[in-house]
């Protein structure tokens, strides 16, 4: 079986910071694969802001097109109601020992108000990213809390951040400022073409 994380997320929209932390934790854990998964609704997420579904899989399809170790899945696309990670993990059905899930170090510290997070923690190993200058520290006693409740110890993966984020991607359109060299070139015309984030949103 091959060794694959899922990278969940709402991708509003993907851009360098989270090809490249991809493809560090990639090779951090001699994974085979990284399956993007955009979230069709996520739980966490206002919608208010999110571009439709639809046109953020087609950012991640075409963000990810040219590396030989990344895919996307529309599964939670294909689900009804909101995009919950246990559900994608249990429909995914491959092995613990070789299925990871890609989080960062807020989302971890965060990981009780998911749904069933000791569920999400038996069926794949939890891989932690610490955002660079944030104080995560998985000793601290809300990391510990999570481990305890969910049974599990997360792997810690330290990769390269860089200043890019989607809010400011947004922003920047909605602006009409310049958005090169922050996200791959078909995703800047996809979102030129469908004329995302113009209006609205945060």
């Amino acid at each position: 079986m091959a060794r694959t994380a899922v990278f969940g997320g709402s991708f509003n929209p993907i851009h360098y910071g989270h090809l490249l932390l991809a493809d560090e934790v990639l090779e951090a854990l001699a994974l085979d694969l990284v399956l993007f998964v955009p979230a069709a609704v996520p739980p966490h997420k206002s919608p208010a802001c999110l571009a439709p579904a639809a046109d953020r899989y087609e950012m991640v399809k075409r963000a990810t097109a040219r590396h030989p170790r990344f895919a996307v899945s529309d599964i939670e696309l294909r689900r009804a109601g909101p995009s919950y990670t246990v559900d994608t993990l249990e429909a995914l059905r491959i092995p613990r020992d070789d299925l990871f899930l890609i989080v960062g170090s807020e989302t971890f510290l965060d990981f009780l108000t998911w749904r069933e997070p000791r569920r999400v923690a038996e069926l794949a190993r939890i891989v932690v990213v610490p955002r660079v200058g944030s104080a995560f520290d998985p000793e601290s006693a809300a990391a510990q809390k999570v481990v305890r409740e969910v049974g599990a110890e997360p792997l810690i993966v330290r990769v390269t951040s860089l200043p890019i984020s989607a809010s400011d991607l947004r922003r920047r359109v909605r602006e009409g400022r310049s958005i090169a060299y922050r996200l791959p070139d078909a995703v800047a015309a996809h979102i030129r073409a469908r004329g995302l984030y113009r209006d609205g949103g945060a």
